[in-house]
């Protein structure tokens, strides 16, 4: 008996290979960009709002300061579950980020539809 061909049974590429949540990291790192790129984006159209060249509410700058308490608290309170479940640091983080990436990706939504407004 011969010994298994290595041909036949490549040892795996251990770049392709998921250890240990690197996916699950990899994902994570590209929501925390898209939280971040939300983010400036918010930031941009309100200010343009509050110079008068974005079409924002009169209520505007009372709900940038009045939604971040909320928002940080589900935020810290969804970290707070995983990690008593025993989750890893990456789900948790994830857990952490997933309520304040929807309440950025709502506010890109509402003032991206409100358009520029330009004088004229």
């Amino acid at each position: 008996m011969s010994a298994p061909s290595s041909a036949s049974n490549p040892a795996p590429n251990p770049f392709l290979v998921p250890v240990n949540g690197q996916v699950e990291t990899f994902a994570l790192g590209l929501e925390m960009m898209h939280l971040a790129g939300e983010t400036q984006s918010i930031m941009v159209m309100r200010l343009l709002g509050l110079s008068g060249l974005w079409n924002v509410q009169d209520t505007e700058s009372a709900r940038m300061v009045a939604e971040k308490p909320a928002a940080f608290a589900r935020s810290a309170e969804a970290a707070i579950k995983a990690a008593m479940v025993g989750g890893r640091p990456d789900q948790v983080m994830a857990a952490a980020v997933e309520p304040l990436r929807s309440k950025t990706r709502a506010n890109v939504a509402r003032l991206s539809r409100r358009g520029p407004g330009l004088p004229l």
